[in-house]
Parts: structure tokens; sequence; C-alpha cells
């Protein structure tokens, strides 16, 4: 047993409800290794656990931190894969925000020589989904259209990263201050309020695919966009997070999403995309990825860092800011 520090979402709600507190971590049990985190993922996912507006998720209290990279410490009973040392990486959903944490060895992937931590810590969820998206639910190809809700955010700029290496042409809404980061990258920004950016693509003809993680009313706005045969992929619920901290419940909208699908008179789709470790891809993908971050094919944006015991700045911080790329929350007490 051995005394950690780790963050608690105490009860649903306002930031002060996300504290820092010390707990202790037992031995991993069976089938477990036990690692200590370096660096854990933060994304609109933390702020809407905190909210208890993120679909179906645990009861508070519970620790959020929906992916790491850190240190094998302690194999379980059974665990042969990993030695204590071994630099690992692995999507918790939750728990990750956390000095030490037990987790399932067959999730775990060993992170190469060579692969920067931080790097490493953004591609478990964020390009994970993202990879995900662009190649196997979109199938993104040269020469299509597509257009990325919150491109600046750390998943929306690795699509747009992905779709760019595809050969699309990509279009996509962020706040004006981070468009010349956007026009970098070879894509085209717009503002999400003026809604200019509709019309734009109905003149070009429409989007082949759009990614959107706002929901509620942008999923409409998003298929309206579509070109006669596009998709719309849908992946979270955070509009009314970043535009006024309401809560408010996303499941009619996602049925309403999905029940574009029902008319079979219209050749575009609607799906919602969610990341589990259960799925098959999981490891391959995120294999494939540090592979293309080892060879240079990719460097993944990191667009700020936090220490642990700043994890409310972190949450009243998200959303805001200049910058594109990934948020992580830095556990370890120094760099390993």
């Amino acid at each position: 047993m051995t005394s950690i520090r780790k963050v608690v979402i105490t009860a649903f709600g306002d930031v002060e409800n996300v504290k820092v507190l010390d707990e202790i971590c037992p031995p991993p049990p069976p089938g477990h290794i036990q690692i200590a985190v370096e660096y854990a993922g933060f994304s609109g996912a933390d702020v809407n656990m905190r909210k208890g507006t993120y679909p179906f998720q645990k009861k508070a209290p519970l620790t959020p931190g929906y992916c790491l990279v850190g240190t094998v410490r302690a194999n379980g009973e059974g665990c042969t894969a990993f030695q204590a040392g071994d630099i690992v990486a692995v999507l918790t959903k939750y728990d990750a925000e956390a000095e030490l944490v037990n987790q399932p060895e067959k999730y775990c992937i060993r992170v190469p020589d060579g692969v920067d931590h931080m790097q490493a810590a953004a591609l478990v969820c964020d390009w994970n989904a993202a990879y995900g998206m662009v190649m196997h639910t979109a199938k993104v190809s040269k020469g299509q259209r597509v257009f990325v809700h919150g491109i600046s955010g750390a998943v929306g700029c690795a699509i747009m990263i992905l779709s760019k290496l595809q050969g699309a042409e990509v279009y996509g809404t962020a706040s004006q201050r981070n468009h010349n980061d956007i026009r970098a990258y070879g894509a085209t920004p717009f503002v999400y309020t003026d809604k200019n950016w509709m019309d734009e693509m109905k003149e070009l003809g429409g989007a082949h695919a759009v990614f959107d993680p706002l929901g509620f009313e942008s999923f409409d706005e998003s298929f309206s966009i579509l070109s006669p045969d596009g998709i719309l992929v849908a992946y979270g619920n955070n509009k009314g997070s970043l535009e006024n901290g309401k809560n408010k419940s996303p499941m009619g909208s996602i049925m309403k999403l999905y029940s574009h699908n029902l008319n079979i008179m219209c050749g575009k789709r609607t799906t919602f995309f969610g990341l589990t470790r259960d799925l098959p891809t999981y490891k391959p993908n995120v294999m494939a990825l540090l592979e293309m971050v080892k060879s240079g094919t990719i460097t993944v944006p990191i667009r700020n860092v936090w220490d642990i015991e700043d994890i409310q700045t972190a949450h009243r911080q998200w959303g805001g800011g200049s910058g594109i790329g990934s948020l992580l929350i830095k556990v370890a007490k120094d760099s390993m």
C-alpha cells in the first residue's frame, strides 16, 4: 500500500469540487500492472465529467483522466509483458490523474525509445480518436473536402493533420486568435459564430466529411453542409460547456443525429464516434501513431501542460487561450 496524490471530483458541479487528495494505492491485482503516471490527458471529457453530463459516466466521487503515459513499477500475478522501468501508455477513461494507478496489462502499450512522452500521452486518446474517425469511420481520401469544428482543439488539430496527410482539403471553425496557426498547416479557418462557413462550404459543393464535437444545434448545421454523399461524424457535446457552462442532456440531439439515417432517399450519413480500449483497432491505431511520431511523420502539438496541483486552473482555462493542440496534466513530481 502506497500513499499517493490524486485528483478527485468530489461531487458534480463547479470547479471547486475538483480536489487533489491523499489516497492509498493498493498493490496491482492479478492481470494488472502498477504504473507511476508521468502525464495524463486533459480534455472536454474531464470538464463534462465534473459537471456530471458525460454520457454514461460514473457517479461522483471519481478520479478523472482518460489516458496516461508512465513507468511500470510492479507486476500483478500473471503479468509478464512488461518489466519495472518500462514506459507504457494506456487508455483508461478514469483514474489517470493519480501518481500511481493499477491498469489491466492487456490494454497497456509499450512506448518506443525516442518517442517524446508528452506526445505519446496525447496519442492515446486525442490522436487515437482522430485516427479512428479519419481512417476507419469517414475513410478520408485524397481530394475530399473535410470540415472540422474546433479545429484548433486537441482532437480537431489531429483530424486536420491526419486529413492533410491523406490529401484532403481541410476547413474548420476556431477562434480568430488561432487562425494563423491553422493556416500554417494548410487548412482554411472560419469563425464559428458568424456562420459564414455554412454558405462557403455549400458553394464549394459541401463537405465529404464533417467532424463535430460541439453537439446540440451544431449537429443540424453540420448536416446541412454535407455533400450529397457526405458523412457527419459527431464525437462530443461540448457546445454548452464552451459557450455558457450550462448543464443539459445531450441525448435528444444524439437521437436526432441518428434519425437522419432513417431517410433512405438521402445519401448523407451520420454517426457518433466513441473511443474505448475494447475496440479491435485500439492497440493497432496507437502503435501506428507511435511509429509515426518516431519516424517524424507527425509531430503532436502540445498546447498547454498543468501540474496536477493546478487541476482547478486547468478546468477554468479549458476552451480558452491561444494555440492549438493537446492538453496534459503533469502528474509526476519530477520529469522521468
